[in-house]
């Protein structure tokens, strides 16, 4: 179920990549998407929307999130095409997707930084 909602090969290349930092790019990626939710529940401007799910589609996707970029490139289509009546049920199901995938990115975290503690045990 849960590669419905990460994808184990995009986070496995992060880890590989981003090494000791890895935990640092969750941090990042998690408080990053808490400002984009916050914003996106308080704009009502087609093109703010636009611009703010454009932006968490693209960190979301490179983070291996795959139902919440999904969901946020339908929010950027639907801002794009100037659509905004009803979109308060689809901000919620990307509130619904940050909230279930953000416990897993946090137990990644942790094993990385266990990962780092059992290398570096000083």
């Amino acid at each position: 179920m849960t590669d419905l909602h990460l994808d184990p090969d995009v986070l496995c290349a992060l880890r590989d990549v981003m090494e000791d930092e890895f935990s640092t790019l969750i941090d990042t990626f998690l408080a990053d998407s808490e400002e984009r939710l916050q914003q996106l529940s308080v704009v009502t401007d087609a093109a703010r929307i636009l611009e703010t799910a454009h932006s968490f589609k693209g960190s979301s996707s490179n983070m291996g999130a795959i139902r919440l970029a999904e969901l946020c490139h339908d929010l950027e289509q639907r801002a794009k095409a100037r659509n905004l009546s009803g979109i308060e049920t689809l901000m919620a199901e990307i509130t619904r997707e940050f909230a279930f995938v953000r416990p897993l990115y946090e137990e990644e975290r942790q094993r990385a930084l266990s990962a780092i503690a059992t290398v570096r045990p000083y």
